[in-house]
């Protein structure tokens, strides 16, 4: 691949500029690859996977320097959908207003959801879903801490 001087001017800057730290390797990597390294040599010199060196080169030739861009990871789609936080979201509120009930704990709530979802979470999720709701349960430990006279 032909490059002229200018074009290396440019990236050089631009690979000075750049302040990510991911982003500045794939410049790197293009620097090379203009030099007229293979993606073998790149590879090893940057010391990562030849894949990832061929995955920013096709981008960069296909999208130019907005192929090299970070894409949005959307992670796992949530078990439950908005109505069904909000439903949840409604039980909770009631069983912590009514006195007389037994205290909330995490395995209730994660009972509620298998029983009206049909969704199994880990307990520990059951507490991250509480921390957005902002809700606070008694725990085990809660009910076992004894207050010394």
């Amino acid at each position: 691949m032909a490059v002229s001087m200018c074009e290396t001017k440019n990236l050089m800057q631009l690979i000075r500029k750049e302040t990510n730290a991911r982003m500045k390797l794939k410049l790197l990597a293009l620097l090379h690859f203009q030099e007229g390294k293979s993606r073998y040599q790149i590879a090893d010199y940057l010391k990562v996977s030849r894949t990832s060196v061929n995955k920013w080169i096709t981008s960069y030739l296909a999208l130019g320097l907005e192929g090299l861009k970070a894409k949005k990871h959307t992670g796992r789609p949530a078990a439950l959908n908005d109505e069904q936080i909000q439903q949840l979201s409604r039980f909770i509120t009631s069983r912590l207003a009514i006195q007389s009930a037994d205290p909330l704990h995490g395995c209730d709530v994660q009972a509620y959801i298998h029983d009206n979802f049909g969704v199994m979470y880990e307990i520990s999720n059951i507490y991250r879903i509480l921390e957005r709701l902002e809700c606070t349960l008694v725990t085990h430990l809660d009910e076992h801490v004894e207050v010394a006279d």
